[in-house]
């Protein structure tokens, strides 16, 4: 997983067609095509978690707690925001936009996040098993990983190295390092239990202390176990020529054979 920027996914939205095409088609082209389409995809200076956050700001001091701010609500939940953080959001709004209009988010806002509160009570454990943080949800790669995972970069220099987290049952694609010299990556486990796996080869269990060494355009995969959180540093190994090859995802058939040969 060598950590370069990726550009966020382009929005496809389709609600202003589905509900107003035949009664508003211009409106419903603004909606979907440039709205979304071209504002909320456009990712130069704002991330998709900072349009959210504008967006959610916006929509509770006016007072809008229609439908609209249920689906702003659901997409800030995509966009890596938490129980915790949406409820001091809507906290710090409250004195600027006035009470009744935060009482009124806060309905709509346990309705959405309800159902994550346990995942975020596991996240939090999780955090204090290892001195690494946690970090922020990993949208950047968000395409090529299956589950929810979390980077937080440690080091930038001489040697880049980046906390990644797994939540259970996360795994990324099968992928290959690709270089002409050098290059390929290293993995160290500090918290929780993960696989590695190589093509063609059995999967190696990675555990707090694990290393595991990456050679250069070799396909693998790695990531949690199923019933458990896991956490890797991923250490970029230089080389010439380097990029990353990312390719199908790892199967539901192929990852639960890994887990069940464990038990």
């Amino acid at each position: 997983m060598t950590i370069h920027v990726m550009a966020q996914k382009k929005i496809v939205q389709t609600a202003g067609r589905t509900q107003l095409g035949e009664f508003a088609p211009e409106f419903a082209h603004l909606n979907d095509d440039i709205l979304f389409g071209e504002v909320w995809s456009r990712n130069d200076l704002l991330s998709l978690r900072d349009r959210s956050l504008v967006t959610l700001t916006s929509l509770i001091s006016q007072g809008m707690t229609d439908s609209s701010l249920t689906y702003h609500l659901q997409e800030a939940k995509k966009n890596g925001i938490t129980r915790t953080e949406i409820s001091e959001i809507i906290t710090h709004i409250a004195f600027y936009a006035g009470w009744p209009k935060a009482w009124a988010a806060f309905r709509l806002a346990k309705e959405v996040w309800t159902e994550v509160s346990n995942t975020e009570d596991a996240k939090t454990r999780f955090q204090q098993e290892m001195i690494f943080p946690i970090g922020e949800p990993n949208t950047a790669y968000a395409r090529y990983f299956k589950g929810n995972s979390y980077m937080a970069r440690i080091s930038s220099e001489q040697v880049p190295i980046a906390n990644v987290t797994f939540e259970p049952g996360c795994r990324n694609n099968w992928h290959i390092h690709r270089a002409t010299k050098g290059g390929g990556q290293m993995l160290v486990g500090v918290a929780g239990r993960g696989w590695y796996q190589e093509a063609g080869k059995p999967a190696q269990e990675i555990l707090p202390g694990t290393v595991i060494h990456i050679p250069a355009n070799v396909k693998h995969w790695h990531g949690a176990a199923a019933d458990n959180w896991f956490a890797h540093l991923a250490f970029e190994v230089s080389g010439e020529d380097t990029s990353n090859e990312w390719l199908e995802p790892v199967s539901d058939d192929e990852y639960n054979g890994v887990n069940n040969k464990s038990h």
